[in-house]
C-alpha cells in the first residue's frame, strides 16, 4: 500500500508518523526495548499529546534478529499466528558501548545509536552493512476512513534485487512491483497467487519475513525505489532479518523458524496421470488410460482421480459417485493391482446438496456469519459451506470422512482450492477474519497430511496441495495451479515455481500440457521434457484428455523417455529431496541459489538447477531453439555428451527428445539401472557417473539414500593423476563407474577407471 505521493508529499486521508528518535531505552542480556518518538523533541512540551512508538528487538534463533514495532498495544489479539521454531529463552546477545546498543545472534549485527536520529542497522559477520531502517523506516499511518497501519522501510543497495514473497508469476526480480500478500485464485497470468508467502530473499545474502498470517503490502522499489516497504492494517507488525551470507543459508534459517519440508515417499516422484477435471470417465476410461501408457511402454506410479468421481453438485461428500463407479474397492484393488498409488480430489468445502452440509451444521463444524446463520454462496458449489478447521472437533470430523477413503485404497489427496476464504465471518476459536484469510489453507493441508501420516505412516504422506502460506511447505508437493496450455503460460508457470523454491518451499509441480484449453502437440511435447525434470510430474488438463497418444506418437516417445530417465536419476533426486526435507534447499533451484556470486545468474527464470548438480533449460519453442547461460566451468551435456566451457551464453536447438540438460563439472551422478519405477533397489547395480575437473587432484563423494531418507551407501571418488578410484562405503553389491566420455568399470568394494 502506498502512503506518499511522490518524494515530498503524503497522499490525501492519510497521516504518517515515523519513528524520529529515541527516548528510552530498557536493555536485558539477549533484547533489548526502544521507545521512539514520532517527532524532535526539543522542550518538555514536546512530550505530550504526541505518540510513541515501542520498538522490541530480540534474536528466536541464531541468524535471525526480530523487530516488533508497537503504537497502540491494547488492542486484543485473537491470533491466528505462525507456529515459530524460537530457541527457548531466545538468543543473541546484547552489547552496549556509549550511545550505541547492539543485539549479536551469530553472523548477524542490529546496531542503534540512540544519539542519531532514528535508524535499525542490520550488518552481516564482516561488519558489511546489509540494510537498514532509516529515516522513514519505522513508521504508523492513519487514514480518514479509520484504517490503522504499521510499515516498515528497509534500503535497497545499488544493484540488489529481490526474490520470493511466494509462487508470483509476475517477473522474476520484484523490484518495482507491489506485492499483496492475499490468497487468491487468480490463475497463472495475473498479479495474484495461491500461496501468498511474506518472505523475501535479497541478492546481498538476507531474507525479510514479516510475520503477520493476514494481508501484508509490499512495495519491492516501487513507492520509494530505494526502499523495500511493508506494512499491516494492525497496531503492531513483527518482522525478522534472517542471515545469510549465501542465499541457502536463509533459506536454511527461515525454514528452520517456519518448520522444513515433510520428505515425499519416493513413489510420488513418479509420472501421475489423472482423468483431467470435466472430461468424461468411469473405470473403463481409467483403465484404458491405465492400460494404454503400460502398453507404450511409459511407466506409470500415481492414478488421480479429479472431481467428479463424486457425484455433481455434492462436493464434498467423500463418496464416489454409484452410477459411474459402481464397484470402487474393486477398482482401487485392480489398479493396486497394477502397480499403482491412487490420489483422490478434495476441497475443503461441503456443497449444500451433500448429505454431509446437514451434519457438519448441525455440529457446528461450518463457518458461520456475525448472525449465526451458516456462510453459504454459490460460486464454485450451489450453496457450500466452509469447513471451520480452526475448531479441533471440526478437524476430527473432516478426517473421519477422508479415512473410509484410505481404507477403500486412496493413497493421497490432491488438496485443492483454500484461497476463497471470507472476512464477514465467525471462527469458531475467535481468529480474526481478516488474519485467518490467507492462514485458512494451512490448517487444511495440514489437517489432511496429518491423517495421511497417521495411516500411512510417516514418509508415506504427500498431498498435491494449490495454496499455502508460510510454514506450509511442511506439508508437500505443492502444484503451480490453473495455467493456460500454451509456451507462455509454461514459463509462467517456471517463474512462479522459481519463485515460491525461493521462498521456503522444497518441491513444486504443475500440470505437464497446461490445465486450460488443448495444447498443440509442440507445447504439449516440450511441456513434457520440464515437467519430468520437475521435483513431481503430473500429466493434467481441464476439459481435455492428457494421455500422450492424444498428441501423436512422437509425444509418447518423448513420454517414455523423459519418465525413464526420471526413473534412472531417481538416487541423484532424492538425495536432493532429503536435502531439501533436512536443510530446506530446494529440489528445484533457480541459478541464483546455486550461483550467487555471478551476476549473469540472477535475474535467470527460464532455467534452473536441478539439485545441485543438473541444470535445465525448458524449450520454450515449437522449432526448438532455445537459450541458456551456463556459469563458470565445464558442463557436459547428460544426453549428449557434448562439453561446453562456461561462462558462456549459447543459443541451441533441440529436437522434442531433447533440451539443455547439462551436468556441472567436479558432479558423481548415481544412477539406477531399474528405469521401470521411482521407488526399486537403487543399489541394485546402480551406475556413478562421474564428471571430474580437468585437475589432477580431485576427491569427493557422493550418496545414495534409502527410502526413508538415510544414507544407505556413499561413493568416495578420488583422482590421483590419471586414474580415478570410487570406494563404495555401506555396500558390497557390484556398481559401475563411468567417467563422462570416457572409460567405464564395474566391480565391488573399489572400482578403478583409467581418464586417458
Amino acid at each position: 500500500m502506498k502512503f506518499t505521493n511522490g518524494f515530498w508529499r503524503i497522499r490525501d486521508g492519510v497521516q504518517l508518523a515515523y519513528a524520529t528518535e529515541v527516548r528510552d531505552l530498557r536493555i536485558e542480556s539477549k533484547r533489548f526495548t526502544t521507545w521512539a518518538a514520532a517527532q524532535k523533541v526539543t522542550r518538555r512540551g514536546d512530550t505530550l499529546n504526541a505518540p510513541l512508538l515501542t520498538v522490541d528487538c530480540f534474536s528466536p534463533a541464531e541468524g535471525v534478529i526480530g523487530v516488533r514495532v508497537t503504537h497502540h498495544a491494547g488492542r486484543r489479539h485473537p491470533g491466528p499466528d505462525f507456529a515459530l521454531a524460537a530457541e527457548p529463552g531466545g538468543a543473541g546477545e546484547v552489547r552496549q558501548e556509549g550511545t550505541v546498543t547492539e543485539l549479536v545472534s551469530g553472523p548477524l549485527t542490529l546496531r542503534l545509536d540512540r544519539a542519531a536520529p532514528w535508524t535499525l542497522t542490520f550488518h552481516d559477520a564482516d561488519g558489511r552493512e546489509l540494510t537498514r531502517a532509516g529515516r522513514k523506516g519505522t513508521a504508523f499511518a492513519t487514514t480518514d476512513d479509520g484504517a490503522h497501519h504499521v510499515l516498515g522501510q528497509l534500503t535497497l543497495g545499488v544493484g540488489e534485487q529481490i526474490y520470493g514473497l511466494g509462487e508470483r508469476f509476475t517477473p522474476f526480480v520484484k523490484n518495482g512491483q507491489v506485492v499483496d500478500v492475499w490468497q487468491a485464485d487468480g490463475g497463472t497470468s495475473s498479479e495474484q497467487a495461491y500461496k501468498n508467502i511474506p518472505f523475501y530473499l535479497s541478492s546481498r545474502g538476507y531474507g525479510v519475513f514479516v510475520n503477520h498470517p493476514g494481508a501484508v503490502s509490499f512495495e519491492v522499489g516501487s513507492e520509494s525505489v530505494g526502499q523495500v516497504q511493508f506494512s499491516v492494517e494492525d497496531q503492531t507488525m513483527e518482522y525478522y532479518v534472517v542471515a545469510g551470507p549465501t542465499p541457502k543459508d536463509v533459506l536454511t534459517r527461515y525454514t528452520a523458524l517456519t518448520g522444513r519440508p515433510a520428505l515425499p515417499p519416493a513413489w510420488s516422484f513418479g509420472l501421475w496421470l489423472t482423468t483431467s477435471f470435466t472430461t468424461d470417465y468411469d473405470e473403463r476410461t481409467v483403465m484404458s488410460f491405465v492400460d494404454g501408457m503400460a502398453e507404450r511402454g511409459i511407466p506409470l506410479s500415481v492414478f488421480h482421480f479429479d472431481c467428479f468421481w463424486m457425484r455433481e453438485y455434492q462436493w464434498c461428500d467423500f463418496e464416489w459417485d454409484p452410477e459411474v463407479f459402481p464397484d470402487p474397492e474393486g477398482m482401487l484393488a485392480r489398479l493396486k493391482a497394477k502397480g499403482l498409488k491412487v490420489s483422490a480430489w478434495i476441497n475443503p468445502y461441503i456443497a449444500q446438496k451433500s448429505p454431509l452440509f446437514e451434519e457438519a451444521a448441525e455440529l457446528g463444524h461450518l463457518v458461520r456469519r456475525p448472525n449465526g446463520d451458516v456462510w453459504q454462496w454459490d460460486l464454485w458449489q450451489a450453496g457450500m459451506g466452509l469447513v471451520d478447521f480452526t475448531s479441533a472437533d471440526a478437524r476430527a470430523w473432516f478426517q473421519s470422512k477422508l479415512k473410509p477413503l484410505l481404507d477403500q485404497g486412496v493413497d493421497c489427496f490432491k488438496t485443492d482450492f483454500g484461497e476463497r476464504i471470507p472476512t464477514d465471518v465467525v471462527w469458531h476459536d475467535g481468529s480474526d477474519p481478516e488474519r485467518m484469510h490467507n492462514y485458512y489453507t494451512h490448517l487444511y493441508n495440514q489437517t489432511v497430511f496429518e491423517l495421511l501420516e497417521k495411516e500411512r505412516g510417516q514418509g508415506e504422506a504427500v498431498l498435491f496441495a494449490r495454496s499455502a502460506t508460510a510454514g506450509g511447505q511442511q506439508y508437500p508437493v505443492h502444484w503451480g495451479g490453473d495455467c493456460w496450455s500454451s509456451f507462455e503460460a509454461m514459463a509462467e508457470s517456471l517463474r512462479g515455481g522459481l519463485s515460491l523454491s525461493l521462498s521456503g518451499f522444497g518441491f513444486w509441480s504443475h500440470d505437464i500440457g497446461g490445465f486450460e484449453g488443448t495444447p498443440d502437440p509442440a507445447v504439449f511435447k516440450r511441456w513434457l521434457a520440464f515437467g519430468l525434470l520437475s521435483s513431481h510430474s503430473r500429466l493434467h488438463g481441464s476439459t481435455s484428455y492428457r494421455v500422450p497418444w492424444e498428441f501423436g506418437d512422437e509425444a509418447v516417445d518423448v513420454a517414455r523417455r523423459f519418465t525413464l530417465l526420471k526413473h534412472r536419476l531417481m538416487p541423484y533426486l532424492y538425495g536432493a529431496a532429503v536435502e531439501a526435507h533436512r536443510t530446506g534447499v530446494p529440489v528445484m533451484r533457480p541459478m541464483v541459489l546455486e550461483f550467487p556470486h555471478d551476476p549473469a545468474c540472477r535475474p535467470l527464470d527460464r532455467q534452473y538447477m536441478l539439485g545441485r548438480d543438473l541444470l535445465v533449460a525448458p524449450v520454450f519453442t515449437e522449432d526448438g531453439e532455445v537459450e541458456v547461460y551456463l556459469p563458470e566451468g565445464t558442463w557436459t551435456h547428460l544426453l549428449s555428451g557434448e562439453r561446453v566451457t562456461g561462462p558462456v551464453w549459447r543459443t541451441e536447438r533441440h529436437g522434442y527428445d531433447s533440451l539443455p540438460l547439462y551436468v556441472r563439472e567436479g558432479a558423481v551422478l548415481p544412477l539406477a539401472a531399474d528405469e521401470r519405477r521411482p521407488d526399486g533397489d537403487w543399489l541394485d547395480g546402480p551406475t556413478l557417473l562421474v564428471h571430474p575437473p580437468a585437475s589432477a587432484e580431485y576427491t569427493t563423494e557422493a550418496g545414495v539414500p534409502d527410502p526413508t531418507g538415510a544414507p544407505a551407501a556413499v561413493f568416495r571418488v578420488r583422482r590421483e593423476g590419471d586414474l580415478l578410484t570410487v570406494t563404495a562405503d555401506g555396500t558390497d553389491r557390484p556398481f559401475t563407474v563411468r567417467v563422462a566420455g570416457g572409460a567405464s568399470a564395474q566391480g565391488t568394494g573399489t572400482v578403478t577407471v583409467p581418464l586417458h
